[in-house]
């Protein structure tokens, strides 16, 4: 017998232990079954579970539980990902404690202490998705910096060179001055501050008392200014196209030039251009043929060095050479050389303000970059980095969308990856941090890079473009993250090389991922699988929503809302909070995450034990060889095509990444039909003297146990596979079970026989609770205009009629009778009266319902009056807003049922 509460920390452990020893996670590439694969998107090595990771991964689990199930060789491939600039600062700060620098240490001796971090406290983020339940196939486990998979990256990087998809460029990056690398679009953190708008005065060359006031939020980099546009239909500045400004400060002779960035409405109109610390600027820049003049060192500081002038030629910032050959060099203004960017920003506006060529400053809210990592303010920065050939990379993976070789659900993803991708820009892969794959480039004395897959292949390619062996120096900087993990669904399969595991399992079947890595991931992996492999990496494109909190707001630390699921896993079990993401996880909506909720589905684990212990107490045991197509009473006949329109249902849903339909059908047939109904229509048959029907329902029962064990395992692994274990010896694990074939016991007979009974039984109770009659009291049902098979039902199931909705008796009357205060109910073409006379206060309770109904009516009035006005819609936050329309949804679903009420008693 089971115990009497069901213990989740006693058995998940356990079980966990259990099925990874017997290797029921295991992918089999020599198996004859359909492949199925799921790549799993590779958590950073410094990462610990958050909610966002419990959702994506408990889809994942559900998904590969469920494919195994159904007889597929499932791979689910797990790894982690190195997370450059994320795991070097770990490594950093712990040899800060000690007083030493990695400067100190030197490279290689700093590698060597990050990967003894990485083996002692690295692995976290497996544990804890141990804790889960995920079960990925762990003995292929890989890490983005595994041996194969930096020969992958090697490779991939020199064919791309090679095919000119590759190449190094002085172009603007996301520069962080405390780190002193390039970093990511996803790695910079846009705050929102109160900042200012200053109007700078640029006098007109030749044009006394002339100027073109310009609006700037940084006038530290007017010192690199080298243009001011207006927008060619901008009436007001049509004459001054083509003419030039001086530049203040600098002295400098800069052209205005007509370019539609200029927004007429914003402004003067009219903006600076400084290509070297503005990506709009820089693009402005190109169109215009502008020079090109980088202002400020790698420590955001104001150069002390001159600075070399650059000048768009076509694409590219080139040098600007001398007659001689040799680089022009410009001198910044000496009292600002070596000045931090913002006190050089206080120094430029008061030179502006000293020389009355400042025209206004204005309060100005707006977004500023900020590196996530540093904390830092992020510049614009014209450095020379290595770059990807993007916009050529990305055609195939638009085609291959447009073509439904890859699909997305939701489909309207489909066009934020469209918008991206037909908008990419050169993809920066180069970092200036040590831990990471380190660029196989190695450079002449001339600065000519040799790309290639050794040191000695190099110097051998160095040799022949100079004709002498020739001292050759390694390009220091690593790859961007994304670089090794836009690899993945192939390099954890043995590419390069040829391997049965490639051959079989890509492309992959689903990617399941957030939206916020459209671009950075998922683009990376197509145009990476579609330019290695020529096929897509992925069939579908499943993208979840946000796990908010219950608000409706996105958590972080700052507001105190974050959710941590290890504590929602050690209060109530890993199955209830995973039943709870995947039932809240409908397409195209956020999840709005409380601790409330994974409560009510720790309950719904416990009515499963409850059920499963009131089943043994009535000797329902699994029998052998048991055929659900055999039974021969209508309650058992019903439960088993109420149990296969369930599993329809549910396989239905989850083949369409439906998760909140098959989870909630699987909850409702089980908690419904189940444990509600059928349990209880079969107290009577388990406590009567008809043994044959005694025996055929206790079976009925186990078998119908068993199948909701087996349609709720992927969702709730450790209750259903203690349960497997608890109910019979079993030949193998219910994880290793597969899903039987049901077809053959649908039965629209007996359905609609016992879902009258059930339709009858709850339309009564609702009445019941509605005119608040006692439990206690049993009251007379009447029943009008009844035709033949509904006389029959009645005849058959009165008992449970007179049982289960507290009825004293049931009477059949003629069609014309009318009872004075009576609730009526229609059920089908029956109309049964419940009278009400001398049970409740008709007068009391009327009254009550007018008084309950005025109530919600003014509040009904007052969140309709305040959400029909646009200002509070406009100006309030999002979540106040969808939390009010909640409100009045509730309030407008309860009236509905306090009128019908009351028109029951008119």
């Amino acid at each position: 017998m089971l115990d009497k509460t069901y213990n989740p920390a006693d058995v998940e452990e356990r079980l966990y232990k259990q099925w990874e020893e017997t290797g029921v996670f295991r992918s089999d590439v020599g198996s004859g079954d359909v492949p199925y694969t799921i790549m799993m998107p590779p958590p950073n090595v410094t990462g610990n579970l958050h909610m966002g990771h419990a959702l994506t991964f408990t889809l994942q689990d559900v998904l590969i539980r469920y494919a195994r199930m159904s007889g597929k060789d499932a791979l689910w491939q797990p790894g982690t990902d190195h997370a450059g600039i994320a795991t070097q600062m770990v490594v950093e700060r712990n040899l800060e404690k000690e007083g030493v620098t990695r400067h100190d240490l030197g490279r290689s001796a700093f590698i060597d202490k990050v990967w003894e971090w990485k083996e002692q406290s690295g692995g976290a983020i497996t544990r804890q998705l141990r804790r889960l339940g995920a079960s990925p196939d762990w003995e292929r486990e890989r890490f983005t910096m595994d041996e194969g998979l930096s020969k992958a990256v090697r490779t991939i990087f020199v064919r791309l060179h090679k095919d000119g998809l590759i190449y190094r460029d002085k172009r603007l990056v996301n520069w962080d001055p405390k780190l002193h690398t390039a970093i990511s679009d996803l790695e910079v953190e846009q705050r929102e501050v109160k900042g200012k708008m200053w109007y700078l005065r640029y006098p007109v060359d030749g044009m006394a008392d002339t100027y073109v006031i310009v609006g700037t939020t940084r006038p530290e980099t007017m010192l690199g200014d080298t243009g001011v546009a207006v927008h060619p239909d901008d009436e007001r500045y049509k004459d001054l196209i083509g003419k030039t400004v001086r530049l203040p400060i600098t002295g400098r002779l800069i052209p205005i030039v007509a370019d539609e960035y200029a927004d007429p409405e914003k402004g003067s109109g009219a903006v600076k251009i400084t290509p070297a610390h503005d990506f709009n600027d820089f693009e402005v820049g190109k169109r215009a043929g502008l020079e090109v003049i980088n202002v400020l060192d790698l420590n955001a500081k104001i150069l002390a060095e001159p600075t070399p002038l650059l000048k768009f030629d076509g694409n590219h910032a080139r040098p600007v050479k001398a007659a001689d050959g040799t680089p022009v060099l410009l001198d910044l203004p000496e009292e600002f050389r070596g000045l931090d960017r913002f006190v050089a920003r206080e120094k430029v506006v008061a030179f502006f303000e000293e020389n009355g060529l400042l025209e206004k400053i204005d309060e100005n809210p707006m977004t500023v970059p900020y590196g996530d990592r540093s904390g830092v303010v992020i510049e614009p920065w014209l450095t020379d980095q290595w770059f990807v050939d993007a916009p050529a990379l990305a055609r195939k993976p638009i085609e291959a969308v447009e073509t439904g070789k890859t699909v997305f659900v939701p489909k309207q993803w489909e066009n934020t990856f469209f918008d991206w991708m037909r908008n990419i820009q050169p993809w920066c892969v180069s970092r200036q941090i040590w831990w990471g794959h380190q660029i196989p480039a190695w450079f002449g004395p001339d600065g000519h890079p040799f790309v290639e897959m050794t040191e000695e292949e190099a110097q051998a390619a160095a040799e022949k473009h100079y004709g002498q062996a020739t001292e050759l120096k390694r390009d220091p900087d690593v790859l961007d993250t994304w670089f090794s993990s836009g690899l993945w669904p192939f390099s954890t399969l043995g590419w390069p090389d040829k391997t049965p595991e490639l051959a079989r399992y890509y492309p992959t079947d689903v990617l399941v991922t957030g939206f916020d890595i459209i671009f950075f991931w998922v683009a990376r992996m197509m145009m990476f699988g579609l330019y290695a492999m020529d096929e897509v990496p992925f069939r579908t494109v499943y993208i979840h929503a946000l796990v908010r909190d219950e608000k409706g707001q996105k958590m972080s630390k700052s507001k105190g809302n974050v959710i941590d699921p290890l504590d929602l896993i050690g209060q109530y079990g890993t199955d209830a909070l995973r039943f709870t993401l995947a039932a809240m996880a409908a397409q195209g909506r956020d999840i709005k995450m409380s601790e409330q909720r994974v409560a009510g589905y720790r309950n719904f684990a416990t009515k499963l034990w409850n059920a499963t212990r009131f089943c043994q107490m009535n000797e329902c045991v699994v029998q052998p060889g048991f055929d659900p197509k055999a039974v021969t009473t209508t309650l058992n006949r019903w439960i088993i095509a109420k149990t296969a329109d369930c599993v329809a249902k549910v396989r239905e849903a989850l083949d369409g990444y439906r998760f909140n339909d098959a989870a909630n059908a699987a909850y409702h047939f089980t908690w419904g039909s189940f444990c509600d109904w059928y349990l209880e229509f079969a107290k009577p048959v388990f406590n009567g003297e008809d043994a044959v029907a005694k025996a055929e329902t206790r079976a009925t029962a186990a078998w119908v146990l068993d199948q909701i064990l087996i349609v709720l395992h992927p969702f709730m692994p450790y209750i259903t596979e203690e349960l497997w274990g608890k109910l019979a010896e079993r030949p193998q694990a219910l994880i290793s079970t597969r899903l039987p074939d049901y077809s053959g016991l649908e039965n629209a007979e007996a359905l609609a026989e016992m879902d009258w009974v059930v339709e009858a039984i709850s339309a009564i109770r609702s009445v019941r609770a509605e005119m608040n009659v006692p439990p206690s009291v049993r009251m007379p049902l009447l029943l009008k205009g009844a035709e033949a098979v509904t006389l029959s039902r009645l005849e058959t199931h009165r008992p449970l009629l007179l049982t289960l909705a507290r009825l004293d008796s049931v009477d059949v009357v003629a069609a014309e009778t009318a009872v004075a205060n009576a609730a009526q109910i229609v059920l089908g073409e029956a109309t049964a009266m419940l009278p009400l006379e001398g049970i409740i206060d008709i007068a009391a309770e009327k009254a009550r319902l007018t008084k309950e109904i005025g109530k919600l009516d003014s509040e009904i009035k007052k969140l309709a009056s305040k959400l029909g006005n646009e200002a509070f819609v406009a100006k309030a936050k999002p979540e106040v807003v969808e939390e009010q329309r909640e409100r009045l949804a509730e309030f407008e679903a309860t009236r509905a049922k306090l009128a019908d009420a009351l028109s029951r008693l008119a």
